[in-house]
């Protein structure tokens, strides 16, 4: 069952979207060389405590920290530690989330550590970012669920190769619902899969978290040890981008950007809702 939220539901969202912005923009301030991942994981709860919200990550499953602290070749769900330190010329996506009376954000973005990157990484991260915008402008009235999965496949597919040879999109990892739980249906697949079908029609309450995880080779994955830490087969790094999004009577609102959407959506040709908390 898809959960339909109230204009007043998606506002209390809004409100949670709007913390695990926050603790984006002080996470990718704290990703420096000499950081550990555990640093930016106490960052995160600070920002969180502060804004009199509660973690969504932490407990979840078992998951013992406040957000996921992905370096390189790690895809998703790597676990914050004081023993990963970041070094100049790592990349690592940084997933977050936040609950507000009940209600649930959840986002990710890869940041650059340092300098001295390779320009196939600024591009990996650049493909995976403008799949997850091409997926959420595919957030309309009368489309349905694959239109976004079709979205974002067709926008990496038709990106030059990188020096590696393809872009991996991550199969056995997807978006979802959200709402009054982190984690709910349907699930969001990031390509086109005839198996799965067109999935529920897009109507006014829809929410959904999308995020692409795109490597520079496989799209096999496995997971370590620990249970959480999902690596890519080959080695190869990854990038992971990922927002919240509602379909409103008025269109898409991207609730943890914090302009809502406005200003890529415009680019794109979409006119995002307006924000409810303005």
């Amino acid at each position: 069952m898809v959960e339909i939220k109230t204009a007043e539901q998606i506002a209390k969202m809004r409100e949670a979207g709007l913390v695990v912005a926050a603790i984006h923009e002080a996470t990718r301030a704290a990703a420096v060389p000499g950081a550990t991942t555990k640093d930016l994981d106490d960052v995160a709860r600070k920002v969180i405590a502060d804004h009199g919200a509660k973690s969504n990550f932490l407990g979840y499953g078992g998951f013992p920290a406040t957000i996921c602290t992905s370096v390189n070749d790690v895809v998703v769900h790597g676990i914050p530690d004081r023993e990963t330190v970041l070094r100049d010329g790592d990349i690592i996506s940084i997933d977050a989330g936040a609950i507000v009376d009940g209600w649930h954000g959840d986002a990710a973005f890869t940041a650059f550590v340092g300098t001295g990157h390779a320009p196939e990484l600024y591009e990996l991260s650049r493909v995976t970012e403008e799949s997850m915008w091409a997926g959420i402008a595919a957030v309309r009235r009368g489309n349905r669920l694959v239109d976004i999965s079709k979205a974002i496949e067709g926008y990496i597919r038709r990106q030059p190769r990188p020096a590696s040879g393809k872009y991996g999109i991550i199969e056995d990892y997807g978006g979802h619902g959200i709402g009054t739980e982190m984690h709910m249906d349907p699930h969001l697949l990031n390509y086109v899969s005839k198996k799965r079908g067109k999935g529920p029609r897009l109507v006014p309450g829809f929410c959904i978290a999308i995020e692409p995880m795109v490597s520079l080779g496989t799209a096999k994955t496995h997971v370590l040890a620990d249970d959480w830490t999902v690596k890519t087969d080959d080695g190869t790094w990854s990038s992971h981008w990922e927002h919240s999004v509602a379909l409103t009577e008025e269109g898409p609102l991207v609730l943890t950007a914090v302009d809502g959407g406005k200003a890529k959506l415009a680019e794109l040709g979409v006119e995002a809702a307006p924000d409810p908390l303005a």
